[in-house]
């Protein structure tokens, strides 16, 4: 019996970053403190700055209601309107945005000011998606799919410039290229897809091909632990998504040799940890 865990599960970068900026912010900070949305995706993560008087933002109209304190901005990044608009509210603004994200930012608003079309590949009701097209200009689009590139106009010989959501599927960003350099002959693909997706990515699958059952622990919210699933499931059909524990029904392990373990990147490590335990008290 064995169970294998991947080295790459849990809090990437970015979102321990953003994880410890906000813990940063309840130690140091007087006055009201405040996410502009969940500061990562992660329920439990959430909870327990909520219990330390920190209130989520959900929505603008929320925004719109506060008039001073702190205001923290998420790991995903915000569209450049909602910084303007923080600003003009004379609110202090915390940056928590992933640098990966925010190098995207810049990416983007260079190149749209320079003229070129915008086309980034990714999840267009992501928040990190939004935020991107917020930097992107007026000429520019969200693409996920063949579909999506289909309704795209190519006629006009626009100079585009590809980027992608961070935690997009690497197969599928080289395939959706592959149709996309097709269709235009003035294209420059800039690969903004976070080096430790992609390692995450493939250390999933190379462990789901060798296992017999596989779970993926993170926050059903979590575009990138949905993604995991997906590879794993792929390669593994005995997968299985969990947020916590609570979610995985132990017994179904009960006659396979190995299980593999795999986390999103808003996975705090005691949940990892706690479901790897309790895997192994059973074999």
């Amino acid at each position: 019996m064995k169970v294998i865990k991947a080295k790459t599960a849990g809090f990437c970068f970015g979102v321990k970053r953003a994880v410890d900026t906000v813990y940063e912010q309840v130690d140091t900070c007087s006055g009201p403190i405040y996410t502009y949305g969940p500061i990562i995706h992660n329920e439990e993560v959430v909870k327990d700055m909520e219990s330390k008087g920190v209130v989520v933002l959900r929505t603008e109209e929320e925004l719109d209601d506060i008039s001073g304190g702190t205001v923290i901005i998420r790991s995903h990044g915000v569209e450049k309107r909602i910084y303007d608009k923080l600003e003009a509210k004379g609110i202090r603004i915390v940056d928590a945005t992933c640098p990966f994200v925010k190098k995207i930012h810049n990416i983007v608003q260079k190149e749209s000011a320079a003229g070129k079309y915008i086309l980034i590949i990714g999840s267009p009701d992501h928040p990190e998606v939004i935020g991107i097209r917020g930097w992107a200009g007026e000429h520019a689009a969200v693409v996920q799919n063949t579909d999506d590139i289909e309704n795209i106009d190519f006629s006009k010989n626009r100079n585009i410039c590809v980027v992608s959501q961070t935690t997009f599927n690497y197969n599928k960003f080289k395939d959706l290229v592959e149709i996309i350099k097709k269709k235009s002959y003035d294209i420059i693909v800039l690969n903004t897809i976070c080096n430790a997706t992609k390692e995450r990515q493939t250390e999933a699958e190379s462990i789901a091909e060798s296992v017999d059952a596989m779970i993926v622990i993170g926050d059903k919210h979590s575009s990138n632990t949905q993604k995991l699933f997906e590879i794993c499931h792929r390669a593994c059909n005995n997968t299985y998504y969990i947020q916590t524990l609570d979610d995985l029904d132990l017994n179904q392990l009960g006659s396979v040799e190995t299980v593999g373990i795999t986390a999103g990147a808003s996975t705090p490590n005691n949940i990892i940890e706690e479901v790897q335990n309790n895997v192994r008290i059973i074999f």
